[in-house]
């Protein structure tokens, strides 16, 4: 699916019944949203330890019929061992993928040190390609999603992330096409896209034509369901009456 010229998108459900219904659409490939699962239990992203979010990835995997990647943040662990083992893991779970970021659990202070960035997508890499079944991992380099938007260092993790033997690579946050073609260009593995932020309005042609090879949505998915909810529950709690039932 990463090989071919036009992009597909790999939408995000968030839990089994939304996972049901994207493939129902025909989509072939399906990805978790940690932030989207964590708000389902009633938690904030980075606050679900592995075993939990492995168990929801296996309860997707067993739901459906597609390939499912996971997002599973920091691989749960900050030494490079750990996120291999978490790579062991995910595959166990029968995942076709994982992408793991280059930040803290939690997503407190900066990203890792770009050396010891990449040992830890190198160890997940080797523990991903050790297995008997293709298992595509994706690196991810968190700068602009997390309020660091240096196109330069962006760039430079994302190839040595590359080098170190990730699949596919991933920089959530970018905004402006310069930027999405300036990223393509500095690789030669397949770029994820996410979509679903405000004021970011490609389609999946444009994407294609920028050299974008994936495009996910994160938990905008979840957010718009839990925001319909919200906007009824309010409707119902402060005006008493029920016109969110008449919506189409």
């Amino acid at each position: 699916m990463h090989q071919r010229e036009r992009a597909f998108i790999i939408p995000n459900p968030w839990d089994t019944g939304s996972a049901k219904l994207l493939e129902a659409l025909g989509f072939e490939a399906l990805a978790t949203t940690s932030a989207g699962f964590a708000h389902s239990i009633g938690k904030t992203d980075g606050e679900v330890d592995r075993a939990t979010m492995l168990a929801h990835c296996a309860a997707l995997v067993a739901a459906t019929d597609v390939p499912v990647s996971a997002d599973l943040e920091n691989g749960y662990a900050d030494d490079p061992e750990g996120v291999a083992e978490t790579v062991r893991l995910a595959a166990a779970a029968g995942l076709a993928g994982c992408s793991i970021e280059d930040l803290p659990l939690g997503r407190e202070g900066g990203p890792y040190a770009l050396e010891f960035a990449a040992e830890r997508i190198r160890a997940a890499a080797e523990a991903a390609h050790a297995l008997p079944f293709p298992f595509m991992l994706t690196a991810r380099a968190e700068n602009f999603l997390d309020g660091r938007p240096d196109l330069a260092d962006t760039i430079a993790r994302l190839q040595a992330f590359q080098e170190a033997g990730a699949d596919a690579l991933y920089a959530p946050g970018l905004r402006k096409r310069e930027d999405i073609e300036a990223v393509v260009r500095s690789v030669d593995r397949p770029v994820n896209m996410l979509m679903g932020l405000q004021g970011v309005d490609f389609s999946l042609r444009e994407l294609s034509t920028m050299g974008i090879r994936r495009i996910s949505v994160g938990s905008s998915l979840s957010r718009l369901a839990y925001d319909a909810a919200l906007r009824a529950g309010a409707e119902m709690h402060d005006r008493g009456t029920f016109t969110f039932a008449q919506q189409p």
